[in-house]
């Protein structure tokens, strides 16, 4: 399914993607500084998104894949 181009991803796409919110929240920051640092944009998309739309938007179709995994204790990185 395609999302329309608009500055708006439907909820209910998201919700489907995640068990969390807390996971779609910290996947989605973690996409958009990714794309903010010059990452290669896997959806199509409008020249002014911002890129926490563009992570979400790819979150929604699937283009990418949410790992939320835990710090070990003492991890620095």
């Amino acid at each position: 399914m395609s999302i329309e181009k608009s500055h708006q991803v439907p909820v209910e796409l998201l919700a489907t993607k995640m068990t969390s919110r807390y996971k779609l929240v910290i996947g989605a920051a973690r996409r958009a500084l990714e794309l903010s640092q010059g990452g290669q944009k896997l959806v199509e998309g409008g020249l002014k998104d911002k890129p926490a739309i563009t992570a979400l938007r790819e979150i929604a179709e699937g283009k990418v894949e949410l790992k939320i995994t835990k710090k070990a204790k003492g991890d620095k990185s």
